[in-house]
Order: structure tokens, then sequence, then C-alpha cells
């Protein structure tokens, strides 16, 4: 198969999605690698609709990799994961939105335009999580104790765009990530970004039945196949605190073949899941088998609103309250 990766500068030497890119070289699979954030795109030629059998995504949110590969999409191309599915998650108001719209545990959540309108929340719901709304890897996540400590914040705030604000879920300080890959759900625990601790080291954990329901809910709920859930384990239960489309599989066993063999099988499906629901994976598998190589030689190229939306929305309505016009 020949595929095309879209790679930020952000991911370029990261061994996820390099390790899996070298996966299916050594398969025997063409991979082209486009670094968007780095190129002079020619929007007008650049996607050739016989090229690639796929189109994958890694690169951060608000980076112009996701309008490459809506423009892909756009002209009935495959993608991994869904264009519409990655803008349904990578903008957090929107997701929220969705989200809770349609059933998973997402702590009520604010969006504004301007950081001074934070100040119409009420004091009875700090202390807050601030985050921008295309904010990712931990980036400029505060936790705002109190009205006047986010006073202090505001000029931090005035330049990240879209922000959403959430009522601080208490926490051990420890995330869950259960990470979705072929089918499988695997977690990790890892020190909260709110609550850094250098003597907690990422490392597999049991997943519980409760938990492993909610992630296998959250693919369903935006349509991806390929993804990651933050999930802190709260007073109330588990809450949804971020979804990620391709994250870094960190402490998944296998993990290049194992996404490798992922994107294959979306590939050859047409982007549609290649299983009916992601399965709970308690304890770490045997290496995961190389598929038969391909003949291609590989290659590589250089208001303050609480947000709801219905749960019987439609992808239209989806797509318009994203701005999607793909």
């Amino acid at each position: 198969m020949r595929l095309c990766f879209l790679v930020e500068e952000h991911y370029r030497h990261d061994g996820m999605p390099n390790e899996v890119i070298g996966q299916l070289t050594a398969w025997g699979h063409r991979v082209d690698v486009v670094r968007p954030g780095g190129s002079l795109l020619r929007m007008t030629e650049v996607v050739d609709t016989g090229a690639h059998d796929a189109w994958v995504l890694k690169t951060v949110s608000g980076g112009p990799g996701l309008t490459l590969l809506e423009a892909a999409a756009a002209t009935g191309l495959t993608t991994v994961n869904d264009a519409r599915s990655i803008r349904g998650v990578r903008d957090k108001a929107l997701a929220a939105a969705i989200g809770r719209g349609r059933g998973l545990p997402l702590p009520p959540t604010y969006a504004v335009a301007r950081p001074e309108l934070l100040r119409e929340i009420p004091a009875a719901e700090y202390p807050l999580v601030v985050k921008p709304a295309d904010g990712s890897s931990g980036r400029a996540v505060h936790l705002v104790s109190s009205p006047e400590r986010l006073e202090t914040l505001l000029p931090v705030l005035a330049g990240e765009g879209m922000l959403i604000a959430q009522p601080y879920v208490p926490n051990s300080g420890t995330d869950i990530k259960v990470y979705a890959v072929g089918g499988e759900l695997f977690a990790t625990e890892r020190c909260s970004p709110l609550h850094p601790d250098p003597s907690v080291r990422e490392r597999r954990v049991p997943l519980s039945s409760e938990v492993a329901a909610i992630a296998a809910q959250v693919g369903a709920v935006y349509g991806l196949d390929l993804y990651g859930v933050d999930v802190l384990l709260g007073p109330d239960g588990p809450v949804v605190v971020d979804v990620n489309d391709f994250p870094s599989f960190r402490q998944v066993p296998d993990a290049a073949a194992r996404v490798a063999r992922a994107v294959l099988g979306l590939a050859r499906a047409g982007g549609g899941p290649t299983t009916a629901a992601p399965v709970h994976t308690a304890a770490p598998a045997a290496p995961v088998p190389a598929p038969a190589p391909a003949t291609a030689a590989p290659v590589s190229l250089p208001y303050v609103l609480p947000l709801s939306i219905p749960a019987q929305s439609s992808p239209a309505q989806i797509s318009a309250a994203a701005g999607d016009t793909v």
C-alpha cells in the first residue's frame, strides 16, 4: 500500500509516528511524509486522488495538517482517523458539547472568546481548570483557585485564543490514560499536569470495566479508531477530561507494530472501523506479527455560555457547530 503521513515539525523526531513509519516501510509499504508546517503547499494540486491509499495525521492542534487532511477527505480519500472526527475532538469546546450531549461523563464546560469573559463564571464553580480550546500536550493548562487568582492570570491567557473552563475534579494527582488501537484498550497511570510530581512514573495499570466501557464509548461518540482518553477518578466516579486523536501510545506493548497494523486495516476498509468496539486488554500481549509485504518500494518526501448539542444531532449539525466546511 502507499500511505501519506502528515507530520508537523513538533513530532519530526518523535518515536510516534516515526517508528510506525519505519515499521510500515520495513513491511514493504510505501510511506510518503509531508511536513505541512514546513512546506509551501500548493493547495490546488497537493491532493492527488490516485496517489495514496490513505492519509494519516500526526500534528499539533491548531496546526495546518488538519486542513490538508480535510482537503484529502473532501476529494473522497481515506483518512486515519476520519477528518471530521478529528475536528470534533481537537476543538475542546466542541468536544465537550458533543460528549455531554451524548452521555459521556465530562465536567460542565464554559467557552469564551476573550479571557475577561471568564469573570462571569459563578464563584461557586471554583476552582476551575482553564485551558486553550485547541491546546495539546498539556500546554497552558491552569488551575485557577478563585476569581482573584483569575484576575492575575488574565494577561497570561490573553494570547491563547478561544478558552474553555471546567470545574476542577478532585483527584489523587494522577490521570488514567487509556489508549485504543486495533480494537484493544490499554491503560496507563501518569502524573497529572496540574499536580507535577517527578517521582510519579507512567506505568501500565489494570483497566476497570467501568473505565473500559467509557473509553469504548468515547470512540463511538466521536467516531475515532486510534485515540487516547484522559480519565480522572473523581469522588463521583470516572470523568473524561481530554480526548486525543493519534496519541503517543506510550506503554502500549509493541506499539509501533500495533498502530501500523491498525493503519493498514483502516486503509483497506476505506477508513471504517476494523472492529465493532475496543476490548479491554488486561495484560501485555505477544508481539504482533507483520502482515505480508506489499510490492511498492519505501520512500520519504520532504460569550460565557455552557455548551450543549442535542444527543441525536446529525453529522451535518455537528459539522456546522464546528465550523467544518468539508
